[in-house]
């Protein structure tokens, strides 16, 4: 692996993504309370990965972290593969699917590299996974690659203008007196692993341009709205006091689409 892969495996694979904050147990009811936290926080989840509409589909998730939607795919009948980067999020993904009785083929790999043929899958899921890897056109370029001829990716990278930016930005450049600093800086060094990106929306399309046909929404998350803990780097006493007078209501008629997320369908 590259330097910068190296240093993105090795940040997750200290704790996956959201381990830290959402696991308490590694068994059955810890997964259960992680599905639901999960869930519950990010309700759009369901309707944007369609987990009951993959039934009998050959289906690739790049990334699987700590199992949860690769779960909701193996429940619905998906003829299912799952990769990650990390051997942990493998690991955690083989202990969940083994207490639920349930099935994938999982294995350490690389977005950028699948080591899959051509026209294999009829959808590519990947959720909040592509902008950590160093170069998100070309693991885009493969998810065109190993998908069939009208295919489906569903894909969420972060979106550039958001809220989560904006705090950041404040944050680390404004009240850290590097007003300087861009927020392609900010993200690639605080948000999480180092080097992650975030993109605008024309951005977003110019990565899919090999695709025939894209779709592309942004959603206000739980951390543009101050709701929930704001990630595995992120504590302090300004934070905590923000959570209190954050104007969640002014923010969802004014800004609904100012969210960290950003929610791509593309077809092949």
């Amino acid at each position: 692996m590259s330097e910068a892969k190296d240093a993105v495996h090795a940040f997750w694979d200290q704790a996956a993504c959201g381990e830290a904050l959402y696991l308490a147990d590694v068994d059955r009811a810890g997964y259960l309370a992680q599905a639901q936290t999960r869930y519950r926080l990010e309700p759009y989840i369901r309707d944007f990965a369609g987990f009951e509409a993959a039934r009998g589909l050959r289906v690739l998730e790049i990334g699987v972290g700590l199992g949860a939607d690769h779960q909701e795919f193996a429940a619905a009948g998906a003829d299912l593969w799952g990769i990650d980067l990390t051997e942990r999020a493998v690991a955690h993904t083989r202990r969940r699917l083994a207490a639920f009785g349930l099935a994938s083929r999982l294995a350490v790999g690389d977005a950028e590299n699948l080591e899959f043929p051509a026209e294999t899958f009829d959808l590519v899921y990947s959720w909040g996974v592509l902008h950590h890897s160093p170069d998100t056109p070309k693991a885009i370029a493969e998810v065109w690659r190993v998908l069939k001829p009208g295919g489906c990716a569903r894909i969420m990278i972060y979106h550039r203008w958001s809220l989560v930016g904006l705090m950041l930005w404040a944050r680390y450049a404004l009240l850290g007196l590097r007003p300087w600093l861009s927020l392609t800086e900010v993200y690639a060094r605080y948000l999480e692993s180092p080097g992650t990106k975030a993109y605008s929306v024309r951005e977003a399309r110019a990565l899919c341009a090999d695709f025939r046909e894209v779709r592309i929404a942004t959603v206000l998350t739980h951390g543009d709205l101050l709701e929930s803990d704001a990630g595995q780097r992120h504590r302090g006493a300004l934070l905590t006091l923000a959570r209190k007078v954050w104007p969640r209501g002014l923010i969802r008629r004014l800004w609904p689409n100012a969210g960290l997320f950003m929610l791509i369908e593309a077809r092949k």
